[in-house]
């Protein structure tokens, strides 16, 4: 286990704040992620797209390669790509220590699963807005982190979906109907507003990309996020 991996872990008893790099400066990636870990986030959270899953292209195994230079955090990566079973491993050794993939994604979702555990890495299974917690129930106990997209993936900046937070009401009654110990991301449309509402749905692990970035303090907006969480 690396020693990000562990810091994640121990951070799972309280609420995270994880600024999501989609909606940082690409132009100055390495900055932008020490000046997240300067500014108190816990993580950092990276968006993978590949203009498939996604209406959109980003970054690839290289660039969280530099990333992983750039920071002592633990990083989350957010596969939102089709196949992800033929990447997980370069992502893995690029240095990432959650790795999330789509339930919409996968074939099949369980052997995705233990893959990325082979690896060594914390296991992400993420869920669109219109996937309900039943397509993921039976892997739970696979799983340390579920993420729930509370907008639609593929571009930052977008509007809160107001729907999503009865789904992360019920995925919290069904891990604690498991007596899991799993950890519930949040990503879309997070801001001191949304943070509150989110949190007292279940959610443990805000991810923020406008609400972070689109500030000119860049500690002040995480002190903000995780005020209103608390």
């Amino acid at each position: 286990m690396t020693e990000a991996v562990a810091a994640g872990i121990k951070q799972d008893m309280g609420v995270k704040i994880s600024p999501s790099l989609l909606s940082a400066d690409f132009g100055r990636l390495a900055e932008e992620t020490r000046a997240m870990e300067a500014a108190g986030a816990d993580t950092v959270h990276v968006d993978v797209m590949d203009g498939r899953f996604v209406p959109n292209i980003t970054i690839g195994p290289l660039v969280v390669r530099a990333i992983r230079k750039a920071t002592k955090l633990p990083l989350g990566v957010h596969l939102m790509i089709v196949e992800p079973e033929a990447y997980v491993a370069a992502f893995a050794e690029a240095g990432a220590d959650t790795l999330y993939v789509h339930v919409e994604a996968c074939v099949h979702l369980h052997r995705n699963l233990q893959q990325i555990r082979s690896l060594g890495k914390r296991v992400g299974v993420a869920l669109n807005p219109h996937t309900p917690v039943e397509a993921i129930r039976w892997v739970l106990p696979d799983v340390e982190s579920v993420l729930v997209m509370t907008v639609n993936p593929g571009f930052g900046g977008q509007k809160f979906i107001e729907s999503t937070l009865p789904k992360i009401r019920e995925l919290k009654a069904e891990i604690e109907r498991q007596g899991l110990e799993v950890e519930i991301a949040v990503d879309g449309g997070i801001d001191p507003t949304t943070a509150p509402r989110v949190v007292a749905a279940g959610a443990t692990n805000l991810i923020a990309g406008s609400a972070v970035f689109g500030a000119a303090d860049y500690a002040q907006a995480i002190k903000a996020l995780r005020g209103a969480a608390d």
